[in-house]
């Protein structure tokens, strides 16, 4: 025989008389409390945010490229040039932090790398040998200048995959290349004195020209001011191992 029984539900959260007496008495627990859904919160739109100077500056490259196209900015001039503005800002800060390191090459490489570099960036070519102290000493030196002047490109090449038959008593040597030209040629280690620290080697590069670009100035700097830059890095340097060495002495004691 089947079972006829049913139970009735009524809409959620809702109570019956006989049921709000019995919780009354204690024979029931509390109704539990009615479903409420979380407040709706719309996700940011794009398309209404307000086209200002802030909203231009919070897009990145890609995407004021994108903009070229967008009508909406082609009625708003001042919006225009500032993308514009913004984009020729972002594209020199990428031209000239581009390098900050010493690149190794080989001889098929010398032409791209270097004799066809772009005409506003100068680059250092050192020649050098595995197994020569007075190599590893420079390259130790160019290392260092490499990531404090990212504008400015630094290669090393074995010196006979450079020059055929190049003799090992010259290196190490380096070239300073710009505009597909060579602008120096420093051949050993007595051009950075008796003690070849990356200050002097860099004082000796901007001898004649402001070889060395920090990548803040987009390669305008004057000789005056890369040397004046060296020369402050240099006594930075020079304070900051001066405290050191006290500290340790301190420390000692």
């Amino acid at each position: 025989m089947g079972d006829n029984h049913f139970v009735y539900k009524d809409v959620e959260g809702t109570s019956t008389q006989w049921d709000d007496i019995q919780r009354k008495l204690g024979n029931l627990p509390a109704k539990p409390p009615a479903f409420k859904p979380p407040a709706f919160t719309p996700t940011d739109d794009e398309d209404s945010k307000p086209r200002n100077k802030s909203w231009i500056e919070n897009k990145i490259q890609e995407e004021l490229e994108d903009l070229e196209d967008d009508p909406d900015l082609d009625d708003d001039r001042f919006l225009e040039e500032y993308r514009k503005k913004r984009l020729a800002e972002m594209r020199e800060a990428t031209k000239v932090m581009r390098f900050g390191s010493v690149i190794p090459i080989s001889g098929m490489d010398f032409v791209r790398e270097v004799s066809q570099a772009s005409s506003d960036v100068w680059v250092v070519v050192l020649l050098y040998k595995e197994g020569l102290a007075e190599c590893a000493l420079l390259l130790g030196c160019l290392e260092e200048l490499a990531t404090k002047y990212p504008g400015t490109k630094f290669v090393k090449i074995i010196s006979t995959d450079c020059i055929p038959n190049y003799p090992d008593c010259n290196l190490p040597t380096i070239l300073v290349y710009n505009n597909s030209a060579v602008k120096a040629t420093y051949v050993g280690l007595h051009h950075f004195g008796r003690r070849c620290t990356a200050e002097v080697v860099a004082l000796a590069l901007c001898q004649s020209d402001p070889v060395l670009n920090d990548g803040q100035s987009g390669g305008n700097q004057s000789r005056e001011a890369v040397i004046e830059g060296v020369r402050q890095r240099f006594i930075e340097k020079v304070v900051t191992q001066h405290e050191e060495d006290n500290d340790d002495a301190y420390s000692s004691d």
